[in-house]
């Protein structure tokens, strides 16, 4: 069992903090997504978490270990960054037998993985030659090479058709239903919803939402009243709570459960219409995590609103 395991991680080029204070458990046996904006400091994290990059502060461990001192790192971590790691001059069979080789991995086990990601039939042309959808199959057939029961990856979807698409979910899911650690990064929201058992969340480096997906999903609540401005300012001062406009006009409040969004709008005099609870989409949810340069004092985290689920099964009109 390897958990992924980054406690208080900080990173700083220069000036600038790319990584800020970042802590969170990815556990085995699930496929955690790893989720944030163009430059969140996603790719960063994965790089401090494979000694590719050295933390400020803090620090990442797999099975408690850092990678650098893991005794077998190719059969225990299966990596893949960059999209264009090839020599362009070497087939795609070719550069495999290289892995191998300098990992001890039997070359047998080559056949094996083009056939998994398959890549058989064009695993003996160039990799120059090779569609963005072909790479990424590559670097996922050379991060499965030693069969490890970590699996990193960094936008592995990108460039792949819908049936490429499919077949990667698939493999992840049977990755992580074998017990496997799968931790991903992903810009593709709707694929995310359908592969994700678990999701961590940043923005400017900072962690702003983990926990379970569908967990997350239902801790939402759509209230109406008639001073949707006084409600809002007074929910945006406590730890955690994002707020948005609905397309109804209601508005849409996570991080806070509905009844204390009721006792908070009685105590300042605000009167509501209606709450209801309401699942978002994870689209919605990455919009308001990641808006306005939102960074919730406290991060939003799934098992926050695990209790709130079970009495939140009805609209409560007021």
């Amino acid at each position: 069992m390897y958990p992924l395991e980054i406690e208080h991680l900080t990173k700083r080029y220069g000036h600038e903090v790319v990584v800020d204070d970042l802590t969170f458990t990815v556990p085995p046996g699930r496929v955690t997504c790893f989720l944030g904006p163009n430059g969140a400091g996603k790719s960063t994290t994965m790089k401090v978490l494979l000694d590719l990059a050295k933390a400020d502060h803090g620090h990442a461990t797999i099975g408690g270990t850092r990678y650098r001192d893991m005794a077998d790192p190719a059969c225990s971590v299966g990596v893949v960054l960059e999209p264009n790691a090839f020599h362009p001059g070497r087939s795609g069979r070719h550069h495999l037998r290289i892995l191998t080789d300098g990992a001890g991995i039997p070359a047998g086990r080559i056949d094996q993985v083009l056939d998994m990601v398959e890549l058989t039939h064009a695993a003996d042309r160039h990799v120059g030659g090779y569609s963005l959808g072909m790479r990424q199959r590559l670097g996922l057939a050379a991060a499965l090479l030693g069969d490890p029961p970590v699996l990193v990856l960094d936008e592995p979807g990108n460039g792949l058709d819908p049936q490429g698409i499919r077949w990667l979910r698939d493999l992840l899911r049977e990755r992580a239903a074998a017990g496997g650690t799968v931790f991903v990064s992903s810009h593709l929201l709707a694929e995310v919803e359908h592969l994700a058992d678990d999701v961590v969340v940043i923005n400017h480096g900072q962690l702003v939402a983990t926990g379970a997906l569908a967990t997350l999903q239902r801790g939402g609540t759509s209230v109406r009243t008639p001073e949707p401005g006084r409600l809002t300012q007074l929910l945006l001062t406590l730890y955690g709570v994002t707020v948005r406009t609905g397309n109804d006009g209601d508005l849409v409040v996570r991080g806070i459960q509905i009844a204390e969004i009721g006792n908070r709008a009685c105590a300042a005099g605000i009167a509501l219409h209606e709450l209801i609870p309401q699942a978002g989409s994870l689209e919605e949810l990455f919009l308001d995590w990641t808006s306005k340069d939102n960074i919730p004092v406290k991060p939003i985290n799934g098992a926050d609103t695990a209790e709130a689920t079970q009495t939140e099964r009805q609209a409560v009109p007021l």
